[in-house]
């Protein structure tokens, strides 16, 4: 009887070119996961409650359905996102998770060639999406605290921009920007020009001067909010994120879309957690994580170190040349930590018990 457990070796490789750009992709690299015995995950900016009751029961119901196609334009689901965020249906847009939703944010309006403003570093997906839409990366480096320099971006913007990136707060160093260096910003920019608010993390900022992304919107309508559910809501695992947009740029979002881009049982669980007693819990939840954040910062500048003000839900640590090191020290003390080669490490805020073992790591580091 023949081994069907050891590769063929004798298959030809296929000699069909790929194209250059996706050829030269850099690889979008998760947050570690754990391995046998008791490891704490802050590698991956995950809320770290399970889901509610009631969600769980959505989930569950939505389970024994998964035999029939989802509603492809998401209607319900995109009828409570309206109302939750107070808009139309037409100006809401969703897909597998805003990564997704950003990559066809982007393919509804570059063409080859187009160049993308965004700022470095930042959001690790941000290359990768430019890229496979056919367009031309040009970033600018954060500030030395971890901000984005946004009259650096500003400068950047040529005839050929057809899109800035905004990360706020900034994913992986924390900071947000503020209302009047957005304005400032959105006035230097052409009004042809794309300007998409990543506000994955929206929901723990708690900055005044962070600007209220609808009333931005209301008055830019070359502005894109990008919003997500696997934070806050902790549906990371379910994969739902939308846009907000004028109308027909929300059309033309919604025209590249991934058909049933969103399956049904992340659709009912999303619906679910927008219901106004689930929200009300969801957010007490938020409100204790941004407790549990404030009390690990503090507890790292007691320890001496220098950290930029992060209203997300990780701490960052610039470590340069140190970065893999402290890395793998970390993930040696059952701690894993989100490594960016040569930059620094990005620390996501859980369980009290994580944060603890995550302090005496740091605490050695020192």
């Amino acid at each position: 009887m023949p081994d069907t457990t050891s590769p063929d070796t004798t298959s030809p490789r296929s000699t069909v070119p790929l194209r250059a750009a996706v050829a030269a992709l850099p690889a979008y690299v998760p947050g570690a996961r754990g391995a046998a015995g008791r490891v704490w995950k802050l590698s991956s900016n995950e809320n770290p409650y399970s889901p509610l009751p009631s969600v769980l029961s959505a989930i569950v119901e939505a389970a024994s359905e998964v035999n029939r196609y989802p509603d492809m334009y998401a209607t319900d689901l995109v009828e409570a996102l309206a109302g939750h965020v107070g808009v139309g249906a037409e100006q809401v847009v969703v897909g597998n998770g805003s990564v997704a939703v950003l990559q066809h944010v982007l393919q509804a309006v570059l063409d080859a060639g187009d160049e993308v403003v965004f700022p470095w570093r930042s959001f690790e997906a941000y290359p990768i999406a430019v890229a496979v839409a056919g367009g031309h990366a040009v970033t600018v480096p954060v500030t030395p605290d971890g901000r984005l320099d946004l009259p650096a971006m500003a400068a950047a913007v040529t005839a050929r921009t057809r899109a800035v990136l905004v990360c706020t707060p900034n994913n992986p160093t924390g900071p947000v920007v503020h209302a009047g260096e957005l304005e400032t910003l959105l006035a230097a920019v052409p009004r042809d020009v794309l300007v998409v608010l990543d506000e994955a993390y929206l929901e723990f900022v708690r900055d005044p001067q962070a600007p209220d992304g609808l009333d931005v919107l209301r008055r830019h309508p070359n502005v894109v909010l990008l919003r997500t559910l696997s934070k806050a809501y902790g549906l990371a695992g379910l994969r739902v994120g939308y846009a907000v947009a004028e109308p027909r740029l929300a059309a033309g979002i919604r025209a590249v879309s991934t058909p049933f881009g969103v399956s049904h049982v992340a659709q009912r669980a999303a619906i679910a957690s927008l219901a106004p007693t689930a929200q009300a819990e969801l957010l007490e939840r938020v409100d204790a994580l941004v407790a549990e954040r404030a009390r690990v910062t503090d507890a790292l500048r007691e320890q001496g170190w220098d950290l930029p003000v992060s209203h997300a839900n990780f701490v960052w640590f610039g470590l340069g040349d140190r970065t893999a090191a402290c890395a793998a020290e970390a993930t040696a003390a059952g701690v894993l930590v989100r490594p960016f080669a040569g930059d620094g490490l990005r620390v996501s805020i859980g369980e009290v018990e994580a944060n603890d073992a995550f302090l005496a790591v740091a605490r050695a580091w020192r």
